[in-house]
């Protein structure tokens, strides 16, 4: 059975849209909704939105602790169902929690900074670092392109960095899959292959409302995808090794985003496929997203560090970087010629 959200809706003010949808769907039929909210989002946001009795919820950050005491506080209230509201902490957050508690949940993002719109794992951190954590997939999923737009740039072309990664990620199962027999779906890769590739070859601003559009809907198929292979595999490889090693490394580095799209370019360089190198490559420069450690404001020597590293924070997962298995001396060299061939 296909996993799917019941509804999706990416357009201009599709947040006003909530309250109906919560009756429409049944979602929510006569108990009593939450609506959690990010630090930034306004008190008044429930009249904003129309929903009758509902009880805002505050999400202080994006870490497991908030999401057990989110989830606490649905089960001790006795929620129906529950609407998470803004960024992707928030929604990876109210995920966790709503899963934690038994109940629907409806994201509702205000940004478009990673594929966790849709997708049945949240990623929370913890004292050690950062833990992805399965959950169960957003019942609804509404993306307002009048919030996405008035959100800071970076908040949303950062998630062009992420759709574009799952090319990476797909090329790190199929690896596996020839060197390791590790098992393979090939309706998770089509999803999340085309969802890459209709980003990477979008033409025009970030900021239209015709790619936020197309973007928006990217996230959410790479989303669906991790749910028919039950896993993040087809949308996490070395890419995200390496995005969780800098985060765990060098916090406050960069964006999910950001750092996922360095890792897919990187992890592309070592695989010699120079032609997805010059796509992806050309792809975030249009953007203006980053493409090198210098671009992370990382010295050469701390990003080979951290990819080294990188396979620590996914321990039996293959890719490219556990294929070739090079030392850290190794890899600065990688680095260097890397760097060189990026911006030379």
């Amino acid at each position: 059975m296909l996993s799917a959200p019941l509804f999706v809706d990416v357009r201009a003010g599709a947040v006003a849209s909530l309250g109906t949808l919560l009756s429409d769907l049944q979602i929510a039929r006569q108990g009593r909704v939450a609506v959690a909210v990010g630090p930034s989002q306004g008190d008044g946001i429930c009249e904003e939105l129309r929903i009758d009795g509902a009880e805002v919820l505050r999400v202080p950050d994006g870490t497991l602790a908030a999401a057990a005491e989110l989830g606490r506080q649905l089960r001790a209230g006795q929620f129906e169902a529950i609407a998470g509201i803004g960024g992707g902490k928030t929604i990876d957050v109210t995920k966790f929690a709503a899963h934690m508690a038994g109940i629907p949940m409806v994201a509702v993002t205000t940004s478009l900074g990673h594929d966790g719109i849709a997708s049945p794992v949240s990623t929370l951190q913890h004292e050690s670092g950062t833990g992805s954590y399965g959950v169960v997939m957003p019942t609804a999923v509404l993306v307002d392109l009048d919030r996405v737009r008035s959100a800071p740039a970076s908040l949303s072309t950062a998630g062009i960095g992420d759709a574009i990664s799952d090319l990476s990620a797909v090329a790190d199962w199929e690896l596996a899959a020839a060197e390791a027999g590790e098992p393979i779906d090939g309706l998770a890769v089509a999803m999340a292959r085309s969802a890459a590739l209709v980003v990477l070859h979008q033409p025009g601003q970030a900021r239209s409302d015709e790619f936020l559009t197309v973007l928006a809907e990217s996230l959410i198929l790479s989303g669906m995808a991790m749910g028919v292979a039950g896993s993040s595999r087809p949308a996490s490889g070395g890419d995200h090794e390496i995005m969780h090693a800098v985060n765990e490394l060098f916090p406050g580095t960069a964006s999910h985003g950001e750092l996922a799209g360095v890792g897919a370019l990187f992890c592309t360089y070592l695989r010699q496929d120079h032609d997805k190198v010059e796509l992806i490559s050309a792809c975030l420069e249009r953007h203006g997203l980053p493409r090198t450690p210098g671009d992370l404001g990382l010295p050469d020597a701390a990003f080979a560090k951290a990819v080294a590293y990188a396979p620590q924070t996914r321990p039996g997962r293959y890719t490219i970087l556990e294929h070739l298995d090079l030392s850290e001396s190794q890899l600065a060299e990688h680095v260097a010629a890397y760097v060189e061939a990026i911006t030379g």
